[in-house]
């Protein structure tokens, strides 16, 4: 170990390297610390967190920084430090349990273990001093401490109570029920009790996005052509463009808003909150025909391809952090009524400080002058109060946004995050893929296909399966081979049949079934069905051992549901009867409490969809601008449960095909006499080929089906 360095050095996150100058003796999640808390007869402390993670950083300032509070931890303690995004089955289990034991979750998790790694005790952040409500965090290390010594029976009933609860925890144990498609109906209800109806959204303060329980929404729409359901998915995805949860200036979401009105956020930004929210404005384009949402979507894009993107090898970033140092809160993306006047003409300062409401006094408590940007004042509105042309406001508007852009890019950026998690960059690569189609953006495909090749080549070693993490941020950081988790196989997989479904490149189709196959030899359930979060470890350390089947979504979707997914989709691509058989029994688990998760259930209620709805598949094949039309308006048509593909002629041949179509494209004679057609397969079986975009529209009625 280095002069002044504690073990994390050798760590390879960012989140652990930052603390590594920290006096308390971290160690990282291993064998070693445990054998350590086990010989010398010390609790664990452990802390789970994240480099985006603001009161992570608060915490690490006040207290693991301190001289005098780090002399008390390491005199008394064995302190673990873990990067949830680097290991969430940790993450997830310690955080039912601090649940269980405080009512509260979420990071920084501050946990007290047993020597052999049993929580007894937990919390959140604790402050430095008795503040907010809670304890100082030095007074909880002696009194940990303290108990660990002298009550030592309690401490140990304490732990078998929670270790309970985490037992109990998604287990699903004996709840299996016949799968019915009124599950959808039921989550989706609870979505519209949960609907915001002045703001959009769902609850209150603080407000997240729920991607998937829109996405939802958005399908169930498109089925009926309900107008309320139509409302709860314009209005939110609106009123959150239009807010300070959306960065004004350079694109994508922050990860949630503070206040129910979507304005003022916690600004860190993520990878996996904006491909799913790109979906969003994607489905919703396609759904009302309104332009807004596509440029939402566009610009979701543009900030991803500045920000989240590695240009170089292909890649999604993890994250942009929210500051710059403790003492601001977001001072990057604010802006005081001078800083705006400072770069701006009078006449942009006139216009944009109406649009975005920049006034004297803005949203910000640490620093009343400082203002978050988001759209008050229409140009409309704009256009009446200045008497300006709409053509000189829109001007202006313009300018003054590119100016300040500029301006913010001269301010210390806050850290981007570069590991490249398998994971995320899955859910990003499908995001892309689907955005290319719908709104015929190249670049964006051509990049989703490469960093897919990247995923492959880098972290899919076949037999040996996926990797959680392509590469870490740190040049100094050593990549470890992480064993990946159900999200990464679940992900992958859809991403590779998105990319097959993109391209026609059967090579990605082939991929999609290995990983699938692999998914389910690793993690699936033989006797009870569905799939557990990880496989079962070597090392079972703490809490580890205990078996956890995620249903819900927290906030990236669910992998259970999205394995089903892969498996309803690899069904309709193969007629092999055990992945549908698989994806059923999945979905069985859940079956009969589904309504009870509400909208955390989301992603389950689309894997419900895809399993109700009959699988159709909509094939253009042909060369010319017949066939591109074609595809433009089957495209169109696109929702869960239907996929659609565009063959060349040369692509529309046995060896190019999954089995389902190769038994029957090949052999068309339309196709053999290399007609543009268009043909469309539900339920096994195929329609007679069609060749125009008016008998196409007619067969898209008769089989667009309602779940």
């Amino acid at each position: 170990m280095s002069a002044g360095l504690n073990s994390l050095e050798h760590a390879s996150s960012s989140y652990l390297r930052s603390a590594m100058h920290q006096p308390v003796r971290w160690h990282q999640w291993g064998e070693e610390a445990f054998e350590t808390a086990k010989r010398e007869n010390k609790p664990i402390l452990l802390d789970i967190g994240a480099v985006w993670c603001h009161w992570c950083h608060v915490m690490d300032r006040e207290s693991y920084e301190d001289p005098e509070t780090a002399q008390i931890i390491n005199e008394r303690f064995v302190a673990v430090k873990v990067d949830r995004d680097e290991r969430p089955d940790i993450d997830s289990r310690y955080q039912v349990a601090v649940q269980a034991i405080s009512g509260q979750g979420g990071w920084p998790l501050t946990a007290f273990l047993t020597s052999d790694g049993k929580p007894f005790y937990g919390g959140t952040y604790f402050p430095p001093d008795d503040h907010y409500g809670r304890p100082s965090f030095r007074r909880v290390l002696l009194a940990i401490s303290d108990a660990h010594q002298s009550k030592t029976t309690d401490v140990s009933e304490q732990a078998k109570l929670v270790e309970g609860a985490i037992a109990q925890s998604e287990s699903l144990g004996g709840s299996t029920v016949e799968f019915s498609p009124k599950v959808i109906d039921e989550i989706v209800d609870a979505a519209l009790r949960m609907f915001d109806e002045t703001n959009g959204g769902f609850g209150s303060a603080p407000k997240f996005p729920h991607p998937s329980a829109i996405d939802l929404i958005i399908d169930r729409y498109v089925r009926s052509h309900d107008d309320q359901l139509k409302r709860v998915f314009t209005v939110t995805l609106e009123k959150m463009a239009r807010g300070g949860v959306y960065d004004q200036l350079a694109g994508g979401f922050h990860r949630y808003s503070v206040d129910e009105r979507w304005i003022v956020p916690h600004f860190e930004k993520m990878s996996y909150d904006n491909s799913e929210l790109l979906k969003n404005y994607v489905h919703a384009f396609q759904a009302t025909g309104n332009g807004f949402f596509a440029n939402v979507a566009r610009d979701i894009i543009r900030w991803m391809d500045e920000w989240l993107s590695d240009r170089k090898h292909g890649g999604f970033y993890a994250s942009q952090d929210a500051d710059i140092s403790l003492e601001d809160d977001g001072d990057y993306f604010t802006w005081t009524l001078d800083e705006a006047r400072a770069v701006l003409t009078e006449q942009e300062a006139q216009v944009a400080c109406l649009h975005y409401d920049v006034n004297e006094v803005g949203e910000m408590h640490h620093n009343p002058a400082k203002n978050v940007l988001y759209q008050r004042a229409s140009v409309d509105e704009i256009v009446s109060r200045t008497k300006f042309s709409r053509e000189r406001v829109e001007e202006l508007l313009k300018s003054a946004q590119q100016k300040m852009y500029a301006a913010r890019l001269a301010r210390q950026t806050p850290f981007v995050d570069k590991t490249v998690y398998v994971s995320w960059n899955a859910l990003c690569v499908s995001a892309y893929l689907e955005a290319s189609q719908i709104l015929s953006l190249d670049d964006a495909r051509h990049f989703a296909l490469r960093s897919l090749d990247r995923i492959i080549a880098s972290s899919w070693k076949g037999e040996g399966g996926l990797s959680h993490v392509v590469a870490y941020s740190e040049a100094e950081a050593t990549t470890r081979d992480s064993a990946g988790f159900l999200d990464d196989y679940a992900y992958t997989a859809v991403a590779c049949l998105d990319a097959y479904e993109a391209s026609s490149d059967i090579t990605y189709f082939r991929t999609a079934q290995k990983i699938t196959d692999q998914m389910v030899n690793r993690f699936y359930d033989s006797g009870s069905g569905g799939f557990f979060d990880s496989q079962s470890p070597k090392q079972e350390l703490g809490v580890l051992a205990a078996k956890r089947k995620p249903f819900q979504d927290s906030p990236t979707p669910a992998g259970n549901p999205v394995a089903a997914i892969a498996l309803i989709r690899l069904h309709a691509y193969t007629n092999d009867p055990s992945y549908r058989e698989r994806a059923h029994k999945t979905l069985e688990l859940l079956a009969g409490v589904a309504d009870r998760y509400g909208i955390f259930a989301a992603t389950y209620g689309l894997a419900a969809t895809a399993m109700s709805a009959p699988h159709s598949q909509i094939v253009i094949v042909g060369e010319d601008e017949t066939a591109a039309q074609l595809y433009a308006r089957a495209l169109s048509a696109k929702q869960v449960g239907k996929t659609v593909l565009k063959l060349t002629f040369s692509q529309a041949v046995e060896p190019n095909l999954p089995p389902s179509l190769a038994a029957t494209i090949p052999g068309l004679p339309a196709v053999k006499q290399k007609r543009t057609s268009a043909i469309i397969c539900s339920e096994m079986a195929c329609q007679p080929p069609i060749h125009s975009i008016e008998e196409l529209e007619q067969l898209l009625g008769e089989v667009t089906p309602a779940a």
